[in-house]
């Protein structure tokens, strides 16, 4: 071990550069953890240098094991530092987003997950944030940058969850209708189904209907497809004729649907808990039931 490496004294601690060297990450990551997540010594010392306890080290290496399977480093510091969850608490995570302190949310959206799972993280908690941030937009206060981390934060927790093998036998396609871009609803859905074992297909925002179309043309193309609008002038008809004529069965989700007038085969989807239902593990034995019963008749 150099010089430059070895602990100041067992009692003082051991400096930046020599837990990076008995960790194995570089002087930069710690120091910018220590700054994020508050991971490492207390940073109100003034003009001495920040030196590592044994249990500092400890928590680093607990995070280094968090992050090789997969969590992210404001998830990993989150789980080390034992995050408290209130769910429906959400004036931490408003707080965090007001700051625009991307780290914090993220960590906390992770906490929530892990407490209670995706479907009551978004209902309970994501939700009626984004109903608060909206109503101190009407109230003339500037937060649409708020609005924006907010829901990348959220979809970059989403897009984290994935399931290596599905449960089910068909294909889900998740596909926003042509002109819309609200796509988030569906990347939570798709996390939402990833957590119940069930694989999607995610197609994503502003998908024309000849592109619909040619993903449930392709070979072992989906046999099930959500269209998501949240506006009435991008539910596009178009897309769900497109599903039915492929033989997909077809659901709608998102208020675009409200007002329009759709062919009695499509089911309407209110709410990810109800799209968790119809198209969650059960959702094949059911559809396997019903197509037996039809036979029947």
């Amino acid at each position: 071990m150099s010089a430059g490496s070895a602990p100041v004294s067992d009692a003082a601690g051991y400096t930046v550069r020599a837990v990076a060297d008995r960790l194995g990450i570089p002087t930069a990551t710690l120091r910018s953890w220590n700054r994020r997540y508050d991971i490492g010594p207390a940073q109100d010392r003034p003009g001495k240098h920040r030196l590592y306890t044994e249990a500092d080290i400890a928590a680093l290496e607990r995070m280094l094991a968090l992050i090789r399977d997969g969590a992210s480093p404001a998830g990993a510091a989150a789980t080390v530092r034992g995050i408290a969850v209130l769910p429906g608490d959400r004036l931490p995570l408003l707080d965090a987003a007001f700051a625009l302190d991307s780290g914090r949310v993220i960590a906390l959206l992770e906490a929530h997950v892990r407490a209670v799972g995706i479907v009551e993280t978004w209902d309970g908690l994501c939700r009626p944030a984004f109903a608060d941030v909206v109503a101190r937009q009407s109230s003339g206060e500037g937060c649409i940058d708020v609005e924006h981390l907010l829901s990348w934060c959220i979809t970059s927790v989403m897009q984290r969850t994935h399931t290596p093998h599905a449960h089910t036998d068909h294909t889900i396609l998740l596909a926003c209708t042509g002109g819309e871009t609200h796509s988030l609803p569906l990347e939570v859905l798709r996390a939402a189904l990833a957590e119940q074992g069930v694989g999607a297909r995610m197609l994503g925002a502003d998908v024309p209907t000849v592109a619909l179309a040619d993903a449930l043309a392709r070979p072992s193309g989906p046999t099930s497809v959500l269209l998501w609008s949240h506006r009435e002038s991008t539910a596009l008809t178009s897309a769900v004729v497109a599903g039915l004529a492929a033989g997909a069965q077809v659901f709608v989700g998102g208020p675009g649907w409200q007002e329009v007038l759709l062919p009695t085969e499509v089911q309407r989807v209110d709410g990810l808990a109800e799209a968790v239902a119809v198209l969650g593990p059960d959702s094949s034995r059911l559809a396997d039931t019903e197509a037996a019963a039809n036979q029947r008749q």
